[in-house]
């Protein structure tokens, strides 16, 4: 239960956390919601679709958002760090101009200007997310809670069936509820943002794309494996180069072994009989 192999993950928790309780102190929560007909219509501020989704504005939206995020790391998991990045960041590029769009040119004229919010919070990012989860990880267990009190009678008993994903749904479904209804457009935008980029219905050079590798720290992820090759090849050739050796002693092993084995003397009288 950590953030082993998910550096991307780890990134957007602390950065989810840490922004909220900045927007929070510095009390700047103003500038991290869309009020259409305010910000977009009257004022001009575009820039409010790239800040909007930076952080959440209340501590429950943070602490359901930060789970959420951390219990679907799995997903960076199977794909690595570097196409979860690049998904990210092409899920948030669509999920900040779809929603806007959306209200703006849909929903605020048909609903007479009722429809005219979208609260602030990475909620679209997360439900592109959950889309990736949904389709990728099977569930472990399933489980029913009995709507009737006493014992059982059977299959058909009235229950309800859960599973070990359930919980995961329960989260992102609080974050798409608890600004109702620019909650529930962000999410729904980001689910199908996710179910595109995974049946390769965007632009397939968005989906091809990949953030730079230093980015995710592979530089030296592959400086680590070059010096392990080099590592690995001295070795080999230090045991070629021992194992010749060996072979080099073995062949002139007689005539040095026995000048090792002679004594001191018999040497001396050797050398003597050398000189007459």
């Amino acid at each position: 239960m950590s953030f082993t192999n998910a550096p991307v993950t780890r990134t957007l928790v602390v950065g989810l956390v840490g922004a909220s309780i900045a927007a929070s102190l510095l009390d700047i929560k103003h500038y991290f919601y869309i009020s259409i007909g305010t910000h977009i219509l009257r004022y001009h501020q575009l820039w409010r679709v790239l800040a909007y989704q930076l952080c959440y504005l209340n501590s429950s939206e943070v602490l359901f958002g930060a789970m959420a995020l951390y219990n679907m790391r799995t997903i960076e998991q199977r794909w690595g760090s570097r196409k979860y990045a690049s998904f990210i960041l092409v899920t948030a590029l669509f999920t900040s101009i779809v929603p806007p769009l959306i209200l703006t040119a849909f929903l605020r004229p048909l609903s007479f200007g009722v429809l005219d919010f979208l609260p602030a919070g990475p909620t679209p990012i997360i439900f592109a997310i959950l889309a990736q989860y949904h389709a990728m990880i099977p569930h472990m267990y399933k489980y029913k809670v009995a709507l009737a009190m006493g014992p059982p009678t059977g299959q058909d008993s009235a229950a309800l069936t859960f599973s070990d994903k359930s919980t995961k749904y329960m989260m992102a479904g609080q974050l798409a509820v608890s600004q109702f209804p620019g909650s529930l457009l962000g999410a729904v935008v980001g689910w199908f943002v996710g179910y595109a980029w995974r049946n390769e219905a965007l632009p397939g050079i968005l989906t091809r794309w990949r953030v730079p590798g230093w980015v995710v720290g592979m530089r030296g992820q592959k400086t680590n494996a070059e010096f392990e090759n080099m590592r690995r090849r001295l070795e080999s050739e230090g045991a070629s180069t021992g194992t010749a050796s060996g072979i080099q002693q073995q062949q002139a092993g007689p005539t040095e072994g026995s000048n090792r084995r002679r004594t001191m003397g018999q040497q001396l009288i050797d050398e003597v009989r050398g000189a007459f």
